[in-house]
């Protein structure tokens, strides 16, 4: 990021309901100084700071904008695309997982299905099939044990 040329910095003092303004600046020997000026005079240099920082922006902008490359996109990238290696090594893992899935007992199969893809709770899939939360949670838990010993192969 750029520096700002602006050599001074402003202020403002409000006693008795009357607004003072100052401009604080350093001379060439590095002394520091400070001096009222008028409302108008204020608002230019706060105009000129606004208009000056307001160019830094753009030109910063426009120098990142310049600077963008294959690497630096990557590097920002929300969702990083993922390499041909990896796709294929999820394409094969989840190719096992249906089969895994498609091998389960009917029952296992359906409240694995339910709890994990569609979202329901052990006591809305036990109310659903008629059956005890204790049920629904032993066929999940050994669908899943079921799967993870598949997918570890």
């Amino acid at each position: 990021m750029l520096q700002s040329n602006n050599p001074y910095t402003l202020r403002t003092e409000v006693s008795g309901g009357v607004t003072r303004y100052f401009v604080s600046f350093k001379d060439g020997q590095a002394v520091p100084h400070e001096i009222e000026v008028s409302a108008t005079l204020y608002q230019a240099f706060d105009a000129f700071r606004k208009d000056e920082k307001r160019q830094r922006t753009s030109f910063e902008r426009h120098i990142e904008h310049s600077e963008l490359t294959d690497g630096t996109l990557y590097d920002r990238a929300f969702r990083k695309p993922e390499s041909v290696d990896d796709i294929i090594i999820k394409r094969g893992r989840m190719e096992v997982y249906r089969r895994a899935v498609a091998e389960l007992p009917d029952i296992q199969r359906r409240r694995f299905i339910l709890y994990y893809e569609h979202g329901l709770t052990y006591k809305a899939i036990g109310h659903i099939e008629g059956c005890s939360v204790a049920s629904v949670r032993s066929s999940v838990e050994i669908a899943r044990a079921k799967i993870i010993k598949k997918l570890e192969v």
